[in-house]
């Protein structure tokens, strides 16, 4: 026998069925909390860092002189090719010398017959002195003799100085480095007549080992450095004990060693710095004129400095700052004052102790004031 169900009875069942499943077999619906986000966080290294002053400058070489024809004259040969080191004293260019030496033989000619005059003046002076004295001439034959040798030694001066300028005109012949360095594209050829209407450039010849590196330091700076020899005890003249660390932009660090070699006594009233000068070997001539390199000079060296990663830093409207998880795993936001990038490291000068957990990974997830679960790593130094 079947039972007709009618529709109040199949609604009632159906009610049930839904209120058995919500309730899981009679359990009361209760909201479970998602467990805290996961952050990885480390304790702040400590270890000995140096500070350092930081600046941007440029290489510029230490001697830099344009090669020029100081004789007129043909280009009779050109000794080094373009772009070569060339040590001092090399010779360079040579301008048809021939008319400077027989020049110069001229002039020593004349020299040699001015000595030959003055021998004979100072004979006939002698000759007349002896005669004056037992009263066998004139005293204008004296006075003559006396007048004729000093004319004689004159000439002797003049015929000195014309072999002398001789001399030197032959030297401008020959070009030679004035010191060790490299010398650029020549500007003449072989053939070309120079020096005609004034000294003609023929090349331009520059030192790059050692080179110069200079920068500008700011007020402050100059007040960190001197506090620094200060506490050093050193002075003025003793600025090349001062180390100075040089890298270029593709350059990994700072592998350029030099010393400090020159500062301004004076500070630029319109921009507040000061411009200072180092001196590197450059022995690998790796540095050329005209770069733009960065600059860093060694200060004091801090014991226990704390150093965190920085990609770890945020940055809001009140500076920098860092998540900290506190005891009760809550995460704080914490200001800190930054100081120098060690590597990948940055030194934490005030806000943070070395037993903080500070938050190195998971910085989305820590959010200020709510609870965290922490799991403790090393943070890397980065070091370099």
């Amino acid at each position: 026998m079947v039972m007709a169900i009618g529709p109040r009875h199949l609604l009632v069942g159906l009610a049930c069925a839904a209120s058995m499943l919500l309730t899981g077999c009679g359990q009361s619906n209760t909201y479970v909390a998602p467990p805290p986000p996961t952050v990885t966080v480390a304790l702040p290294v400590q270890r000995t860092v140096t500070h350092y002053l930081e600046a941007t400058g440029n290489s510029a070489a230490v001697n830099s002189a344009n090669l020029v024809a100081r004789v007129p004259g043909f280009v009779e040969a050109i000794s080094y090719r373009d772009g070569d080191l060339v040590k001092k004293g090399a010779p360079l260019f040579t301008i048809e010398p021939e008319p400077y030496d027989l020049k110069l033989t001229q002039s020593q000619a004349a020299e040699a017959s001015a000595n030959a005059s003055l021998t004979q003046a100072r004979l006939e002076y002698q000759r007349q002195a002896d005669l004056s004295k037992s009263g066998s001439n004139t005293k204008a034959a004296l006075d003559n003799a006396t007048a004729a040798l000093a004319n004689a030694e004159a000439n002797v001066n003049q015929a000195k100085i014309n072999t002398r300028l001789a001399a030197i005109n032959v030297q401008y012949a020959h070009v030679t480095a004035p010191f060790d360095g490299s010398v650029t594209a020549r500007k003449v050829s072989v053939g070309d007549y120079v020096g005609a209407s004034g000294a003609t450039v023929l090349a331009t010849i520059v030192q790059i080992a050692p080179i110069y590196v200079t920068f500008n330091v700011s007020e402050q700076d100059v007040l960190t450095i001197r506090a620094e020899m200060r506490r050093r005890g050193l002075t003025p003249a003793d600025l090349k004990k001062i180390a100075v660390e040089v890298g270029l932009q593709t350059d990994d660090g700072y592998p350029h060693k030099g010393t400090l070699d020159y500062a301004s006594p004076t500070i630029d009233p319109s921009t507040g710095t000061l411009m200072a000068r180092a001196e590197l070997a450059n022995a690998d001539r790796v540095l050329l004129p005209g770069m733009f390199v960065r600059v860093r000079v060694p200060l004091e060296t801090q014991a226990n400095a704390l150093l965190v990663p920085d990609a770890a830093l945020g940055s809001d409207q009140s500076g920098r700052y860092l998540l900290v998880v506190n005891k009760d795993n809550v995460v704080e936001q914490r200001t800190v004052e930054v100081g120098q990038l060690d590597g990948a490291s940055r030194v934490i000068v005030k806000g943070i102790g070395p037993q903080d957990k500070v938050v190195v990974n998971g910085l989305l997830r820590a959010i200020p004031g709510q609870k965290v679960d922490p799991k403790m790593a090393v943070a890397a130094s980065g070091a370099k």
